[in-house]
């Protein structure tokens, strides 16, 4: 996702997303207000004001057990409500993926249960690919 996809971003929206967009991985509020001191960011609310919204559109997903965020690596993610994470504990990286299965097991279980889904966040944590590798 872009932000020419949403030309109504405000200018710290767009300040955020470029900066979590050129960081390859997850980044903290705190890190993103430190990348973005010389464009005029001076607290910590005007880089989460910024993150609520990118989050609302769908662009933004913030990991939980990180405590951070990262841009969206899907298109079309504001429309399915759902972003999954495999987390590689040894070096960080981040990878987002769309567990089709999984994510048909939890709407059925929301259906039957009444329960009124708003939002899913599954973070796999563990190790990656790379780092279980033989050198």
């Amino acid at each position: 996702m872009s932000v020419e996809t949403h030309p109504e971003l405000t200018k710290n929206q767009a300040l955020v997303f470029g900066s979590l967009s050129d960081a390859g991985g997850p980044l903290t509020a705190y890190a993103i207000l430190d990348l973005l001191r010389d464009s005029g960011f001076r607290a910590p609310l005007q880089v989460y004001r910024a993150l609520d919204k990118l989050v609302e559109y769908g662009m933004v997903h913030r990991l939980e057990s990180l405590n951070a965020f990262v841009a969206c690596s899907h298109k079309g993610c504001s429309g399915h409500g759902t972003a999954a994470f495999a987390i590689c504990e040894k070096c960080g990286v981040v990878s987002e993926f769309t567990p089709d299965k999984a994510i048909s097991l939890l709407r059925e279980w929301t259906q039957s249960e009444g329960f009124q889904l708003s939002r899913t966040t599954i973070e796999l944590r563990g190790t990656c690919r790379q780092c279980t590798m033989p050198m």
